[in-house]
């Protein structure tokens, strides 16, 4: 025993620790790590598609930045017979700068260049353009409709967190 540890008598209950203040993380920055066949040819893609650039790359492993952060994704090798789908990730929103002309721009971007697009959504806060990686990791442009945080909170928890199916028009070029 530690010299300011003591053994319990039979009847004896230990000293309570009190509880401090809830901790909870301040999160600044983030990042996403995903699991892919190919790191190299998923950079490709990434580079092509959403405009990033390799910051770093190993045998096993490609980093990406959209130029801000040293990375914002990374691309790790997937085990051999790895398949996609069931448990895991769901989407990864990304919001997008600018109006709702140059997320229609996106829109046109993305199928010129034959990526998979899932669907188009109104979340009654901003409306949502899902679409696929070439591992089928789903993705999604978002443009905020609503800037302000808590009335967001109060729309989102009003209508339930909608995903409505919403068609826009692609622009092109």
């Amino acid at each position: 025993m530690e010299h300011d540890e003591r053994e319990l008598g039979p009847d004896e209950e230990p000293t309570p620790i009190p509880a401090g203040p809830t901790v909870r993380p301040r999160v600044r920055r983030t990042h996403l790590s995903l699991f892919v066949r190919d790191p190299a040819a998923s950079a490709e893609w990434y580079e092509d598609v959403l405009g990033m650039e390799v910051t770093a790359r190993g045998p096993q492993w490609v980093f990406l930045s959209f130029g801000r952060k040293h990375h914002d994704i990374a691309l790790i090798r997937a085990e051999e017979g790895a398949v996609a789908g069931g448990i895991g990730l769901q989407h990864y929103g990304l919001e997008v700068e600018g109006d709702l002309d140059e997320w229609r721009r996106l829109y046109g971007m993305l199928l010129a260049k034959n990526v998979p697009v899932v669907k188009t959504t109104d979340h009654k806060i901003g409306f949502g353009l899902y679409f696929t990686d070439p591992d089928g990791n789903r993705f999604e442009f978002f443009h905020e409709t609503v800037t302000d945080d808590e009335e967001g909170k109060r729309i989102l928890g009003l209508h339930n967190a909608p995903s409505e199916p919403v068609e826009f028009e692609p622009l092109r070029g």
